[in-house]
């Protein structure tokens, strides 16, 4: 009886996530097929039409606006941050988790507990020291506030560091390892898993990040992918199909970013342990 039930059981479940995903997925389908019509298209034929004929001049017009621009912009200011995630985030969790300093508990605490602080407070004070400097307006007002790590990124790594066997610190500082070489030719390569999912987590959160790109900049010379779909919508309030277009643009290499680690990702996380 209980072997008989488990297909059904099985069943249902994809049936319940075939649902899950259908919800999910709709509305970007949605607006890949908007984007491939032409306003008359649009507001002619049924919402879920395909495009006859389909035509790429949506695409053409945003060039023409300057998102490939804005494409590279916000792809050089990811790739910058991912960077600086990756190795400050990671120097100061090996610090946390296995130098020894006074105060160090203490000190990851009070950096830990700045995450129950909301993102937006820091928003006026960045500004304002980003003016001071005058960095105003520049790329470099873009990405210094988060360059150095974050509380987030350094929690994760630090408690994956702390399930790193001491042992292995210990026989690399036997060999005369020194600090920099039991982070860099033990601790790192043993840590890929979570420095993976570490850098999947920058890019889709750098890449969407909206609110303080358009404080911190102004026009179109820094101007990243999503104050550039705002502005296009706003300028464009009844062009749904040149502003489909540019959603698609910005979620495109977030889609190929996954499907190219995702995978890898997730069999590096279940396969990979420590020998």
């Amino acid at each position: 009886m209980r072997s008989g039930s488990r297909p059904g059981e099985a069943a249902r479940a994809y049936l319940i996530l075939g649902l899950a995903s259908l919800l999910v997925l709709a509305p970007y389908a949605l607006s890949v097929l908007t984007s491939f019509t032409t306003p008359q298209q649009y507001f002619t034929r049924p919402p879920l039409a395909l495009p006859d004929p389909p035509t790429a001049e949506n695409y053409l017009a945003l060039g023409q606006a300057g998102f490939g621009r804005a494409a590279l912009v916000t792809a050089l200011v990811v790739a910058f941050l991912l960077l600086g995630q990756i190795v400050f985030s990671a120097m100061a969790a090996f610090a946390f988790a296995h130098l020894r300093f006074r105060g160090r508990d203490a000190l990851f605490w009070a950096y830990l507990a700045t995450l129950m602080v909301p993102p937006v407070t820091a928003v006026v004070p960045w500004y304002l020291i980003m003016g001071a400097l005058g960095l105003r307006g520049t790329f470099w007002a873009l990405v210094l506030p988060y360059v150095l790590g974050s509380p987030y990124a350094v929690y994760l790594l630090r408690e994956h560091f702390r399930q790193i066997p001491e042992e292995l610190i210990t026989a690399a500082r036997l060999d005369g390892a020194s600090t920099f070489d039991v982070f860099y030719h033990v601790i790192m390569p043993v840590s890929r898993p979570v420095l993976a999912t570490l850098a999947l987590i920058t890019v889709v959160a750098n890449w969407n990040s909206f609110l303080w790109p358009l404080i911190a900049t102004a026009g179109p010379k820094w101007q990243v992918l999503s104050v550039a779909t705002a502005n296009l919508q706003s300028r464009e309030a009844g062009n749904w199909t040149l502003v489909t277009a540019a959603t698609t643009v910005a979620i495109l290499p977030l889609l190929v970013c996954f499907l190219l680690a995702g995978r890898g990702l997730v069999r590096s996380i279940a396969l990979t342990g420590l020998k």
